[in-house]
């Protein structure tokens, strides 16, 4: 192999900036801007393929890390895959020419039922769609709406919860819940293709945009062809949906809504709940006619912020409004706390806490936001039950055992025989006063387990 193999030739010749060289004909044609376009932005393919560009993407994707796409390539094999391939690639690129693979289709429960598809592109795919997705980024960005913070850099969940509480503050104690039935799955490639023409002149940027939402799915096998949607999972899903969503966006601005959105979940507030049944059937007409996309109206609703939820957070009524995790939230948190402790698991109690903590923190991160600390209180406490039960079960074949062990853990002889011969199941005894005892709060706290309470009140202090 000549030297200059093992070196990525990220810089190659190419034609006029704009130009498609080869068979181009069989693409689907990207529609027209129309007359009232907005200016045309000069990036091109070459910037593309830039060598600074590429290395960031790579960096980009092999610390992302991810799961291999249909080919079994992983991100460690990508670098020599590309030393060797990526003369090949760069120029298909400039021609105009490259034609992505298909996607794999992964399905992931949710944990309120039923399931989400993603499409894993390859790591090769990934890298490009990454290369793209930095150049079109400083394109867009600038131009979303303030009130968007999904997938958007510099802008979180947290903040759109924020702005959401404001609003309300403000006295807008009405919300429009705009939830859109499949939005990912839905999007038309057509209407998104029009936008994104209105902005990018390449040719051959817009042909691989295009092409990449109508790479098929490997579904057992087959190859299944695609019409519409741009299925998660790849780096470009995320800003081609907010390019669909500023129409949306822009629209409710026109109207002087006070909206915020995080991807397809938009909540839109009012003051009666006569203005939000106006905005929702408005909005439904709307989003149907411009950008053919359906309302769900079994998930939707014009409510009081307190009976709903955002983003995995809800409202307090009354005097003083806060923020806290949403009961859908705690629900889902307690579920996965009950599979993460079950009684049958046959493993140690350090290992369960061990387990415990990775996942709590991880929670705790995210819903950090919330202003109700007495919700972590009560979580403790119920976790530390948890603890007691499994510890219980595992003691609940032999009397002698739960005697013993109780007694080896502080607790006076006539108390743990009590335990020891009680009829009662491993939840009814792990809430009586001789369990508390043998495992107080700090004999959990000595094995490590993380107080969710006392971990809240440490970020409080930070943030």
């Amino acid at each position: 192999m000549a030297a200059q193999q093992l070196q990525f030739d990220w810089n190659r010749p190419s034609g006029p900036a704009g130009e498609a060289r080869g068979e181009a004909g069989a693409v689907c044609q990207v529609p027209a801007a129309s007359p009232n376009a907005e200016p045309i932005k000069s990036i091109t393919m070459e910037e593309v393929v830039r060598k600074e560009n590429l290395r960031r993407a790579l960096k980009r994707v092999c610390s992302n890390k991810g799961s291999p796409g249909i080919d079994g390539m992983t991100v460690s094999e990508l670098k020599d895959y590309l030393r060797v391939q990526w003369p090949e690639i760069c120029q298909q690129l400039l021609d105009g020419l490259y034609k992505p693979q298909p996607v794999k289709q992964v399905m992931i429960p949710k944990p309120a039922g039923g399931v989400r598809m993603l499409g894993i592109p390859t790591v090769l795919d990934r890298f490009i769609q990454q290369a793209l997705l930095q150049v079109l980024t400083p394109i867009y960005e600038p131009t979303f709406s303030p009130n968007s913070y999904g997938f958007r850099p510099g802008r979180s969940a947290h903040q759109a919860v924020r702005q959401a509480k404001e609003h309300i503050a403000q006295g807008y104690e009405w919300v429009v819940d705009i939830d859109l039935e499949k939005c990912f799955d839905r999007i038309n490639h057509d209407i998104l293709m029009g936008r994104i023409a209105k902005r990018i002149s390449d040719k051959r940027i817009l042909r691989l945009i295009r092409r990449y939402l109508q790479a098929g799915i490997m579904v057992n096998g087959v190859v299944m062809e695609r019409y519409e949607g741009t299925p998660q999972g790849g780096p470009l899903s995320p800003l081609l949906s907010n390019i669909l969503l500023d129409e949306l966006d822009k629209e409710l601005e026109r109207r002087g809504h006070k909206f915020c959105r995080y991807a397809d979940d938009c909540n839109v507030y009012v003051r009666s709940e006569r203005s939000g049944n106006r905005v929702m059937d408005s909005m439904e007409r709307f989003l149907h006619k411009r950008l053919k996309l359906k309302i769900n109206r079994q998930k939707s609703a014009v409510a009081k912020p307190q009976d709903r939820q955002f983003l995995g957070f809800g409202f307090t009524s009354g005097r003083w409004l806060k923020v806290k995790p949403a009961t859908k939230a705690l629900k889902n948190v307690k579920h996965r706390i009950r599979k993460i402790t079950g009684r049958s698991r046959g493993i140690s109690l350090l290992q369960v806490i061990k387990e415990l903590n990775a996942y709590l923190r991880g929670w705790l991160g995210y819903y950090k936001l919330a202003e109700t600390p007495t919700v972590f209180r009560d979580l403790d406490s119920w976790i530390r039950r948890r603890l007691r039960c499994y510890v219980m079960k595992q003691w609940i074949k032999c009397s002698h055992t739960r005697y013993k062990g109780l007694t080896a853990l502080g607790v006076n002889q006539r108390a743990a025989c009590g335990i020891a011969v009680s009829r009662k199941g491993p939840w009814a005894l792990s809430n009586a006063k001789p369990i508390k005892v043998a495992m107080p709060n700090r004999f959990f706290a000595e094995k490590g387990l993380l107080f969710l309470l006392d971990q809240y009140e440490s970020l409080v202090k930070v943030m």
